[in-house]
């Protein structure tokens, strides 16, 4: 499995956004889905399944594919906003984040087709990007924030602080980095 990273910048996520909505043509599919995804933090396989009808509660009940375990995720204003909108613009479509084409009609844009949408806007920003990098990039920007490691742990329903850390990609040089931030002075 190839490794990806998290968007590290407030700049960088919103660079990623534009670039998928001017590779598709215009077409937000996959923006959206980076958007929404950001939010939630559900790896892609979770992502995918989210109908309307779950979605338009402003909350979603999901039992996570990979664990088994039971996620209650309350929708925040930017993830409503990306439902009202493709609600608004696919009011037949079941699922959030469902094709148009008529190969495919009636079900979620495929796994493979957001892994190489993403893949090559990551190209193009020398970003190892992939359908984690919504999870890692929310891990990372919480963390930078000054979130607890243990909640980002719980809000990625990981099962130690040590797996969130590896996770969302801490550096040998940003640890080190905090022996120069936090220098602790004994003598005046």
């Amino acid at each position: 499995m190839e490794v990806v990273e998290a968007v590290k910048t407030q700049a960088q996520v919103q660079e990623v956004a534009r670039k998928l909505v001017l590779n598709a043509k215009g077409n937000t599919l996959y923006a959206d889905l980076w958007t929404f995804g950001l939010q939630v933090a559900l790896r892609i396989s979770d992502l995918l399944t989210i109908t309307y009808d779950e979605a338009l509660t402003g909350r979603i009940q999901i039992k996570e594919s990979k664990t088994g375990k039971m996620r209650s995720i309350k929708l925040n204003a930017e993830a409503l906003e990306v439902v009202q909108q493709r609600r608004k613009a696919h009011p037949d479509h079941t699922y959030l984040f469902e094709v148009d084409s008529n190969r495919a009609k009636g079900k979620p844009v495929s796994r493979v087709a957001v892994a190489t949408a993403f893949k090559a806007v990551g190209d193009e920003l020398g970003i190892q990007l992939g359908t984690h990098s919504m999870r890692k990039t929310r891990g990372w920007l919480m963390h930078s924030a000054g979130v607890s490691i243990e909640m980002i742990c719980k809000v990625l329903n990981h099962s130690s602080p040590a797996i969130t850390m590896a996770y969302i990609g801490l550096t040998q040089a940003e640890i080190d980095s905090t022996y120069d931030e936090f220098v602790i002075r004994v003598r005046a």
